[in-house]
């Protein structure tokens, strides 16, 4: 059946309502102007959709209908960024802008500067292509050099225009290549509505709006994505000949005049009091900004000095961020866990009374060594102000001691060292500040938690066993766990132990537990105190990597099984920045545990088993439970379901099973259970 031709009445209709609604969409998002309700745009756009389904040759791809896709993606897909989109460097007062000044003048002496100064918004940093003005790409920052093709997920937001807006001032823009950046942010007013929502859907409540508003765009379904109010707010433009860009203020002027979004907050000025002005200004009233930012940003005004002055490092030599001083809180300190890191040093980490700082939930920070514990003279019940470094990372600033309770005593490095360690020894040699596990190198370590995070009860990677891991640890192929994933066929065929297939199968093996069952994921990791079941009951509570690694001391002791001792242990590995850096290498090398809910008949039925089985080991008989869903506990408590009893009982289970009515099965039994 053919499509019935349109007529030309209906085509000039399409084109008018087209440019109707994007003028719309361009006075609503760029200018604060309102030409209509929201109501009457969303019937054009009603309109426009059943005209365009009634005349399928009438879509184009910058038709406001064209923003939501329908299919989600497998994976994101990396795309080299034409020109890095590199990082600024830090600046914190006054003395420290004025010496960048001074650099500069360095290197172009005489030169009279001219700053474009602007809000450092809080959001997803995102580079959004258009080809004779139509959007064709949009890519995250990623690691500056190579980010992810997120255009399905960009093209829901709203304003975001398909088509750069026609205007005869920069005609030019709509030809050729011009490349548009910014940040993807979520309005404070709408994170604020969709927290509020959840609180009513009972479901836990979102950190901030910039972590929202980054995991939103990592969705791979677009349809997710378009249900959340997202905003991209322009900062800079690029073309292939700089001279169409001739200042940083004129970028603003384009970015307007084409119709993108931008912070409306930029200003030229042409001394450093003039930008300290801005600074001071902009911290007393960006609170009452629509979006979240953590400081400003100065750029040399002119472009051609500004690309004269080159980079240093990562960073352009141009332009400086500066940042306000981290938000700070107090709370007390609860308890002080050492955890040991991969490479066999003890790290010290506080633990706090949750508190709110910076807009996410704090409740450990790194002590770092004990030289820093004696430093601060921290102890167990003191108040103490903490406060995010960069916005980021908890750090313990000073302890009140005027509110220190008298019993409080000063924290003995040694002895918990000790009392949370009794079977390891430690040692602290010469200058190093750091206690390390003595007779075990930091390469004995690694090669231990590399074969357990590979062996058969964590992820079962095949063929990467104890002599593998040797060699690639020996050759310095793999530093930590998370290194087995960029492994290359090539990279092991420079080994004496591997040939081709031989090489192959461990990639391919390696490869194939990219996406492990969380509970698999989380034993891996080789948290103190966490074995087989206790990560699948934190499977179970939590459902992420994420939720379990920002769980509270009190949500984590209530989940079976996990008492004080153990709950402090996994938040303090959760807390040392080496795990929090392996976390982050794990995602970027694209390991994405997932949750599996239990199913099988045996789903809700709690074993213990005492004495001996002769048809299969305790082990066995524990991961076939599981299998069917149900929990192995390793004693018997109120709500376990069956004792098995086996060869050689002890008294002590069974007595406890008969008080608690727990159903006693012999073996015989347990396997009609399993089938």
């Amino acid at each position: 059946m053919m499509t019935p031709v349109p007529p030309s009445d209906v085509t000039e209709r399409v084109a008018k309502l087209r440019d109707l609604i994007n003028d719309y969409r361009y006075r609503y998002h760029v200018l604060d102007e309102s030409t209509m309700s929201e109501a009457a745009a969303d019937s054009l756009k009603h309109e426009l959709s059943q005209l365009e389904e009634q005349y399928p040759e009438l879509i184009t791809p910058d038709s406001p209908t064209q923003r939501v896709a329908g299919v989600a993606l497998d994976k994101f897909v990396k795309v080299t960024h034409k020109v890095p989109m590199i990082s600024l460097q830090d600046v914190f007062n006054r003395s420290e802008i004025e010496a960048w000044v001074v650099r500069m003048d360095k290197l172009l002496p005489g030169k009279k500067h001219e700053f474009l100064s602007d809000i450092k918004m809080d959001g997803l940093a995102c580079a959004l292509t258009y080809i004779d003005g139509v959007l064709i790409q949009a890519v995250t920052r990623g690691d500056s050099r190579v980010g992810e093709d997120v255009t399905m997920n960009v093209r829901t937001i709203e304003n975001v225009p398909l088509r750069l807006r026609t205007n005869e001032k920069y005609a030019y823009l709509l030809t050729g290549r011009t490349e548009i950046r910014g940040e993807i942010v979520m309005y404070k007013t709408d994170f604020e509505r969709l927290n509020a929502q959840r609180v009513k859907d009972e479901l836990p409540t979102f950190k901030n709006p910039r972590n929202l508003a980054a995991g939103t765009i990592r969705q791979l379904d677009p349809r997710l994505v378009a249900e959340r109010p997202l905003h991209f707010v322009g900062y800079d433009l690029l073309r292939d000949d700089p001279a169409d860009v001739p200042t940083n203020a004129a970028v603003y002027d384009m970015l307007g005049q084409v119709g993108i979004t931008t912070s409306r907050q930029a200003k030229v000025m042409t001394s450093v009091s003039e930008v300290m002005e801005f600074i001071e200004k902009l911290g007393t009233t960006r609170e009452n900004l629509v979006f979240n930012t953590d400081g400003a940003v100065i750029k040399v005004n002119d472009r051609v000095s500004f690309a004269s002055l080159g980079t240093v490092g990562k960073t352009p030599r141009g332009a400086v961020a500066f940042k306000y001083a981290a938000e700070e809180a107090t709370t007390i300190v609860k308890d002080i866990v050492i955890s040991i890191g991969r490479t066999g040093a003890a790290t010290p980490v506080a633990v706090f009374d949750p508190v709110d700082v910076a807009g996410s939930t704090v409740q450990h920070a790194s002590l770092h060594n004990a030289d820093e514990i004696a430093r601060l003279d921290i102890r167990i019940g003191d108040t103490v102000i903490i406060f995010k470094a960069g916005d980021i990372i908890p750090q313990v600033q000073t302890v009140l001691v005027e509110l220190r309770p008298k019993n409080a005593e000063a924290f003995d490095y040694k002895k918990a060292l000790a009392e949370q360690y009794p079977e390891l020894e430690f040692e602290r040699e010469g200058a190093d500040v750091v206690y390390r596990v003595k007779g075990l190198s930091g390469d004995l370590i690694l090669k231990r938690a590399v074969e357990y995070y590979a062996s058969k009860g964590a992820l079962d990677i095949d063929t990467l066993g104890e002599k593998n891991v040797v060699a690639l640890v020996d050759a310095g192929l793999v530093k930590d766990p998370a290194d087995i994933y960029a492994l290359t066929v090539d990279d092991l065929l420079k080994l004496d132990r591997f040939a081709d297939i031989s090489a192959n199968k461990l990639v391919e093996a390696i490869q194939a537990k990219k996406n492990p069952p969380l509970e698999k994921f989380v034993l891996g990791l080789g948290i103190r105190h966490v074995g087989t079941q206790t990560a699948i009951d934190l499977s179970d509570k939590f459902h992420s990597v994420t939720a379990l690694q920002h769980a509270t001391i009190e949500q984590l002791e209530g989940v079976d099984g996990v008492g004080k001792v153990v709950a402090e242990s996994i938040v303090a590995w959760f807390a040392d920045e080496d795990n929090i850096e392996l976390l982050q290498k794990f995602e970027k090398l694209g390991v994405r545990p997932h949750y599996v809910q239990k199913t099988g008949k045996l789903v809700g039925e709690n074993f213990v088993i005492t004495g001996t089985l002769e048809s299969m080991g305790r082990d066995v008989a524990a991961d076939r439970i599981r299998a069917l869903g149900g929990t192995f506990q390793s004693s018997v408590a109120r709500d376990t379901t069956y004792l098995v009893s086996g060869g050689k009982v002890g008294g002590s289970k069974l007595k406890k099973a008969q008080e608690y009515g727990t159903k006693i099965i012999d073996e015989k039994q347990l396997l009609e259970l399993l089938g």
